[in-house]
């Protein structure tokens, strides 16, 4: 799960990096880059697209000698969780649209397979592929609505299974009351 959360937040080639940097902390990106046997722009690049995940952060500190400033890096594995159903929830949303569309146009489709236009796109081509010149016949997308029917339902399942576990509360027990004792008030002798 990790591995794809990375690949879909900052591509494919940012999980070499990330497998570096797991239990690490503050490595100057000139270190990684030298490990790694890389191109620091190319590292640079990668922790950019990772912070922009927040997959890491940095620190900087100027370099005394050059004046230039140094940036450490350290990688935050605790936001998979949450960089995980933000995916799920923008698939959500792209599942949903795209059954809307489906659901709202009629579509085009070229026998050989060359292309799928909307009836608006097919006029303009006067039913022909602009690919190969074959006439386009009409698609019966009723099975690709089903399939996105259930995928959707799938999906908000998980989500609502999670947002239900996330807001559970459990009631706070009832705190011991402390039991007065009356204590015999002792009378001084004189």
């Amino acid at each position: 799960m990790v591995n794809k959360v990375i690949m879909e937040v900052a591509g494919e080639d940012t999980i070499q990096l990330v497998t570096y940097l797991k239990g690490k902390q503050n490595i100057s990106e000139f270190v990684i880059a030298k490990d790694m046997k890389m191109e620091i722009n190319t590292i640079r690049n990668m922790l950019y697209r990772l912070l922009d995940a927040n997959l890491v952060t940095f620190t900087r500190k100027k370099d005394k000698q050059k004046g230039w400033y140094i940036y450490y890096w350290t990688y935050q594995p605790h936001n998979i969780e949450h960089l995980f159903w933000e995916i799920k929830k923008k698939r959500l949303e792209g599942l949903k649209d795209r059954l809307f569309r489906e659901k709202h146009n009629v579509f085009f489709v070229c026998p050989k397979g060359c292309i799928r236009l909307e009836f608006e796109n097919a006029i303009s081509f006067d039913y022909r592929c602009p690919e190969c010149g074959s006439m386009l016949g009409q698609q019966d997308n009723a099975g690709l609505q089903t399939q996105l029917s259930t995928e959707i339902a799938e999906l908000d399942k998980e989500l609502s299974e999670r947002n239900m576990k996330r807001t559970v509360f459990h009631e706070p027990k009832p705190k011991a009351v402390a039991k007065i004792s009356a204590r015999p008030v002792s009378k001084k002798k004189k």
